[in-house]
């Protein structure tokens, strides 16, 4: 099982290299089995309109080769599951004030302000002005003294191993998640929830994009401050396990993923 994960990083260490430099397998693939298919298709369209008088004109200057093999849509993996999930639960809870931290604009947070008003911290810049999202840009391992306690509802949904990597501009910081975390538990008032993701396995990091962590980190890090209400996880399938199991075995194997999704639903103590 170990030599089939290393095999299986290792694998997508030479995918993610080779996608940096301008080079998708994936795309190369679809080129050679679909290229000749599309072409074929190509010459009937013309002929087509041909026939017809020539009523469009017609280029090939937007080739879609490989989405005839797509589905409708990926209804998997982390960020799919993880953004449906805690959205729900925020619509069912109805906070008085909720804020996201570094959470995707185009996923999670546009699920959330399609409901109702969310408040958004993040490192990057937002460049469009959206009704019901209130932007800030800041660097969360600092954490301003006007934000301690200041709602009831706080989300980080596979953002926190980010920190302290330079990934998005912020400074190199070997314990740039745990700076992160004291500035969660600080925004978040007393008896408020705090919805967390983050990439659960064997504990490393995958320099620049990520950090990838221990059930049991997690578990330790929030403890003092928080107590743990429901866990959910996407394994490396990108299957989703609501509500699962956290037993001290399950705990130990990661509940047996390499890179898979933890999904927290912790209340302030």
């Amino acid at each position: 099982m170990q030599k089939k994960k290393r095999g299986y990083r290792f694998a997508k260490s030479v995918w993610m290299w080779l996608c940096a430099f301008g080079i998708n397998p994936l795309e190369a693939r679809n080129l050679l089995c679909y290229f000749g298919k599309t072409s074929r298709e190509l010459r009937e369209l013309k002929r087509q309109n041909r026939a017809a008088g020539h009523p469009f004109p017609i280029s090939f200057s937007m080739p879609c080769l490989g989405d005839r093999a797509d589905q409708s849509g990926a209804a998997k993996g982390h960020y799919f599951f993880q953004d449906l999930y805690v959205a729900r639960k925020i619509f069912e809870r109805n906070p008085t004030r909720h804020v996201d931290v570094g959470s995707r604009v185009d996923g999670f947070v546009a699920h959330v302000a399609s409901f109702r008003t969310i408040e958004v911290f993040d490192i990057r810049p937002l460049p469009v002005s959206i009704p019901t999202i209130q932007f800030q840009q800041a660097n969360l391992m600092e954490l301003h003294e006007e934000l301690h306690g200041c709602c009831d509802s706080l989300s980080c949904l596979h953002a926190l191993e980010h920190f302290g990597l330079g990934r998005y501009g912020d400074p190199i910081d070997l314990y740039g998640h745990v700076k992160g975390f004291e500035s969660l538990s600080q925004i978040v008032k007393a008896g408020g929830m705090l919805y967390l993701s983050v990439p659960i396995g064997p504990e490393r990091v995958d320099f620049n994009a990520c950090r990838v962590f221990n059930l049991q980190t997690i578990l330790e890090l929030t403890k003092p401050s928080f107590t743990l209400e429901t866990f959910s996880y996407v394994d490396d399938a990108g299957d989703f396990h609501e509500n699962a199991n956290l037993s001290p075995e399950r705990i130990a194997e990661n509940c047996g993923c390499d890179y898979g999704c933890g999904i927290f639903e912790f209340r302030k103590n």
